[in-house]
């Protein structure tokens, strides 16, 4: 953690809808007039989508149908705490772009799924800001979540993130219901050991559950809707929360527990804005004040 180069971490897998909680935050950013170096979690997987891709089809041929993109075999663990450690010491870190299409890959003259070379954050930035799969991943050999100041858990029941998970891959990549459904059976072992202990960590969980049936979230023909979905927000420490706020504001919503509320899942942008934004100010204050 610094004070003077704060960092804000979301965390969450694969069709967990992380994307969309980075989208409410720059909105805040860019309301408060908060400078922050993006960084995105797929620069840090060890190997390009064609070597991913032949690993893990010798891997698969030797019997090994557990390797995935969650475990730290094909990612960069030591190096994205080595940024985050950097980053809270002088704001400072080296970072790269992973390029997933061809939009993004024309402007470097480079195929998809491949990455850009290493190069320095910009300087003169506010925090840095990290969305992908392990904001807060810890092993026996790194600790990232040491070195976050707001970690975010972005949690979908599973089912309804299998479910968001089928539909994004199917329409947006192309890929095959059988294809997408072996993905995630093989990365079920390092989605137990590598992404959910991440949201013992958290300090705010955003959980989506649905209220429709989704028993069977592979025959499901669409995505239940933010409206069929209640928002379970759970927080770490509830101390300087102001809950009686929080709950005048997001209208239906009760508490559940001590350091949780739920509300309509069609509220989940304005709770971030609610929760966030004095969260942000925080930051932002202490950072003044170290200078």
């Amino acid at each position: 953690m610094s004070v003077k180069h704060p960092i804000i971490a979301i965390t969450g897998s694969s069709g967990a809808g992380t994307t969309t909680v980075m989208n409410t935050f720059t909105q805040i950013f860019r309301r408060e007039g908060v400078n922050a170096a993006y960084v995105e979690g797929d620069a840090f997987h060890r190997y390009d989508r064609l070597e991913m891709r032949r690993l893990m089809a010798e891997r698969h041929k030797a019997g090994d149908t557990t390797f995935s993109h969650f475990g730290p075999e094909s990612n960069l663990f030591a190096e994205l705490e080595q940024l985050f450690a950097a980053y809270g010491e002088c704001g400072s870190g080296r970072v790269r772009k992973y390029l997933h299409s061809e939009h993004e890959a024309a402007p470097y003259k480079q195929s998809p799924g491949t990455f850009t070379p290493w190069e320095d954050l910009p300087g003169g930035t506010d925090l840095l800001f990290y969305e992908g799969l392990h904001g807060g991943v810890r092993t026996e050999e790194v600790d990232v979540a040491r070195h976050v100041d707001l970690l975010v858990g972005v949690v979908p029941s599973i089912n309804l993130e299998w479910i968001q998970k089928l539909h994004r891959d199917k329409i947006s990549r192309g890929h095959s219901h059988e294809a997408v459904v072996d993905t995630i059976l093989r990365r079920m072992p390092d989605y137990v050991n590598y992404i959910c202990p991440q949201f013992t960590n958290s300090h705010v969980n955003f959980q989506r559950v649905p209220i429709v049936d989704t028993s069977n979230p592979f025959i499901a023909r669409d995505i239940p809707t933010a409206d069929e979905s209640m928002l379970v927000i759970r927080f770490r420490n509830p101390r300087g929360i102001d809950f009686p706020y929080l709950l005048s504001m997001l209208h239906g919503s009760f508490m559940s527990r001590a350091n949780t509320i739920v509300c309509s899942g069609g509220k989940m942008a304005l709770a971030m804005q609610l929760i966030f934004t004095p969260m942000i100010w925080q930051l932002m204050d202490r950072k003044k004040r170290s200078f």
